[in-house]
């Protein structure tokens, strides 16, 4: 177990200066691209996209990856490049990576694109434990409102990071804060479809445990939470009524769900 451990820090440290890295990229690429036509990524980089390197990279390798982010403009190899990426997130988040990620990909791509879910996926699995999660705060009301103006499989996405940060009592407050708008309630009727309609009962259901949780503080000063904030969303009288009226849903999954959020 323990040579196991330190081959992960290892690879932990790896990608960390590969995220400095990266970040340097993204500062000098618009002088770069004024001064000199791209470089074609050799054949070598874009064979790391090719799903065999989902273990870990080396320096080397790490190297070529956010190389080939720089210099393609081919969306079907940047996305190839963000699974890469994503598939060794464990090990590659701090700050300032995690704000490149959320503010050049993420969040100013096309909305639904490829790129955009490639970048959402790389978010979530950064986001399974809860070392990194404290990273996205300052994003999580954009979250919401990706999730009211994606599609399907946009919402799905972003309901699997957030329901990552939901699981996690320190996050609690924040995701109470975030402003969300009204429309998000809609998310709970009766027609939505049960993927997404279950994931935002998760959701709830998600945060109600951890303000249960004794010594945890959210509730201690309900009305500290602003007016469209998540948290008076989920605790007025509309949502009352939706919960009411999926106690009736025909799914039985849906119906557990409810009868223990209520």
């Amino acid at each position: 177990m323990g040579g196991a451990r330190d081959v992960g820090w290892v690879a932990a440290g790896l990608v960390l200066g590969a995220g400095a890295c990266y970040c340097l990229y993204r500062l000098t690429r618009g002088r770069r691209e004024a001064r000199q036509p791209r470089l074609r990524p050799s054949r070598s980089a874009e064979d790391l996209t090719d799903g065999s390197y989902d273990e870990g990279l080396n320096a080397e390798q790490l190297q070529k990856l956010l190389y080939l982010l720089e210099s393609t403009e081919d969306p079907a190899l940047t996305e190839r490049a963000l699974v890469t990426l994503g598939n060794n997130a464990a090990f590659s988040a701090n700050q300032v990576y995690v704000n490149q990620v959320c503010e050049d990909v993420v969040f100013s791509g096309p909305l639904n694109s490829a790129v955009q879910m490639a970048g959402l996926r790389l978010l979530t699995n950064m986001t399974v434990t809860n070392d990194h999660q404290h990273m996205l705060n300052s994003y999580i009301t954009d979250f919401f409102h990706m999730l009211l103006a994606g599609n399907g499989s946009t919402k799905v996405q972003v309901l699997k990071l957030l329901l990552n940060l939901s699981e996690n009592p320190a996050m609690t407050e924040q995701l109470f804060s975030a402003q969300v708008d009204s429309s998000f309630l809609s998310l709970y009727d009766t027609q939505v479809a049960k993927e997404i309609l279950l994931r935002v009962l998760t959701l709830f259901q998600n945060l109600n445990n951890c303000i249960k949780m004794d010594g945890h503080s959210a509730l201690k000063s309900p009305f500290s939470f602003p007016k469209g904030s998540l948290f008076s969303l989920l605790y007025g009288q509309e949502c009352a009524q939706k919960m009411q009226a999926l106690v009736h849903h025909p799914d039985v999954d849906v119906k557990e769900k409810v009868v223990i959020i209520t």
